[in-house]
């Protein structure tokens, strides 16, 4: 038989807002109780829904918060854990979390994969008993710990750091490693793996394709299925959104609006902040110190038009979400923002904002290069891009000789960025084709030289960065194929200056830009 489970969820400071009423509300719609357990005084908490003590699960005696974004998701990370080894009949759910369907569960374990790679922890149930939850609680005991699954140079990076009297703070790491990516390690260490649901079940609308929830009358039926459970918000992120892009509330219309509708929430009754409401009401300070955290929402507005605060404001993985690219491009570029240049830019973006027909980046780029034309090429159509300073042209970037044809109608480039597949042999094939047709002085940007979809490489050809790395070591270029060989060849005469930047400085995700400068 299966069991009948409450649903808890753990709200850290401030008054929910319409979007975490939503998503309480649905589980109590669906026939859950529902249990909120807070830390004090709480607004907006609708009817219905119980209120509890979180220091019955665990006492805070300070927030542990992620050192970037300021949220106190590791600190509810750990949360969960402890109430799930205390309780038998909860399932946690975060406050982003939308229920589509009752949760049910046989043998305790309700949890789903998020991508192809993360097993998430925005909705996890797990017997008491289990060998996972055990490993994820002695993980967690520890602000200071190592994990398993870094690669070994970063281990022993860190526990040299360590020996040193200087231990890198779970804040200091990367974005989940608490969350999903502890989840992950641990459920496969043990096994338990084999319990978690689809892709589809708990997560159908993934963190990139999050913008489809607020498009108008967009149909999502190929991700809502029959076997979807739940729907994933993306809240931090999502919230941004839809303060920033949405002023405030989502379209009547969209998803979001239409179960907003649904479950009679009222957005105006529980407004969003300007400011996170995740944010802990007191100062994060830098783990072992009495120093305040400064994030790029300290720096924003401060100084002249930055790269960056735009990212952050459109929600861009490139701004300091994710990536922290605008950093390094806002150096390169910011003495050339006001100029008449040519940029091409290859890759409108991720494939969903076709379906919407639009592209995240662009409104990025006609913002900050203000005099800037640019020649955006793509496989796809985007047939709702449509700007003066914008030139269309759709091509595929699988052969040369398709490149060539395109690169025959472009002359004086000042910039290319590609931003477009990954693939490697996308990117080799449209360098040596483009960067002939820069200016001197021009700059030929590659981004995400380490996210490479191995279904679609074409066997044979090497990864770009190693490509380059190469060069950098040898001033040649060794490729498989020899045209291209002969051909990068032919531009080192024509290069003046390369580099390969860390992504936010991180030793441990080098290699993600590739600069080059024509002479």
């Amino acid at each position: 038989m299966a069991k009948d489970y409450a649903i808890a969820q753990l709200w850290i400071g401030g008054s929910l807002t319409y979007m975490e009423q939503l998503c309480a509300v649905s589980f109590r719609d669906a026939g859950h109780h529902v249990k909120m357990y807070t830390y004090g005084e709480v607004g907006n908490i609708p009817d219905g829904i119980e209120i509890c003590d979180a220091n019955e699960i665990m006492s805070m005696d300070h927030v542990i918060a992620h050192k970037r974004t300021g949220s106190p998701a590791p600190q509810a990370d750990k949360w969960r854990y402890n109430m799930l080894a205390k309780t038998d009949d909860q399932i946690w759910a975060d406050t982003d979390a939308y229920c589509v369907k009752k949760f049910t569960s046989k043998n305790g374990h309700f949890h789903g994969w998020e991508s192809p790679h993360h097993i998430n922890n925005g909705v996890v149930g797990l017997p008491a008993d289990s060998d996972t939850l055990a490993g994820l609680i002695d993980f967690t005991s520890d602000e200071y710990a190592i994990p398993d699954w870094f690669k070994p140079e970063l281990r022993e990076e860190m526990a040299q750091k360590k020996a040193d009297g200087n231990p890198v703070h779970v804040g200091e790491q990367s974005w989940g490693v608490w969350g999903p990516q502890a989840l992950t390690h641990f459920l496969h260490k043990t096994g338990e793996h084999k319990y978690a649901m689809p892709i589809e079940a708990l997560f159908p609308i993934s963190f990139k394709k999050r913008r489809l929830m607020l498009k108008p009358n967009l149909d999502l039926s190929h991700y809502v299925t029959d076997n979807t459970l739940s729907i994933h918000f993306w809240g931090r992120r999502m919230r941004m959104r839809i303060i920033e892009r949405e002023n405030g509330e989502p379209h009547p219309d969209s998803l979001i609006g239409k179960l907003l509708k649904k479950h009679k929430i009222v957005p105006s009754d529980a407004p969003m902040p300007k400011t996170n409401p995740h944010k802990p009401t007191e100062q994060v300070m830098v783990p072992g110190t009495q120093i305040p955290v400064v994030s790029n929402r300290h720096k924003a507005g401060r100084g002249g038009v930055n790269l960056t605060d735009i990212a952050d404001e459109l929600s861009l993985d490139q701004g300091t979400q994710k990536h922290a690219f605008t950093e390094l491009y806002h150096m390169l570029l910011q003495p050339l923002r006001k100029r008449s240049l040519d940029m091409v830019l290859l890759g409108l973006g991720d494939p969903s904002d076709a379906e919407a027909g639009t592209s995240p980046t662009l409104p990025m780029w006609l913002k900050y290069l203000t005099k800037t034309h640019i020649t955006a090429i793509d496989e796809r159509a985007y047939a709702k891009v449509k700007d003066e300073r914008v030139t269309k042209v759709k091509s595929s970037f699988d052969r040369i000789e398709d490149m060539a044809i395109v690169a025959e109608n472009l002359e004086n480039i000042d910039l290319v960025l590609d931003d477009a597949s990954h693939l490697s042999h996308h990117q080799q094939n449209a360098f040596v084709t483009l960067f002939p047709k820069l200016k001197s002085g021009g700059l030929y940007i590659i981004e995400d030289l380490r996210f490479q979809p191995k279904a679609r490489e074409t066997s044979g050809f090497p990864k770009t960065a190693a490509l380059f790395q190469g060069y950098l070591h040898d001033s040649v270029f060794n490729h498989p194929d020899a045209a291209i060989q002969d051909a990068l060849n032919d531009l080192r005469q024509d290069i003046s200056g390369c580099f390969l930047h860390q992504a936010k400085w991180h030793k441990e995700k080098r290699d993600q830009v590739l600069v080059v400068h024509k002479r």
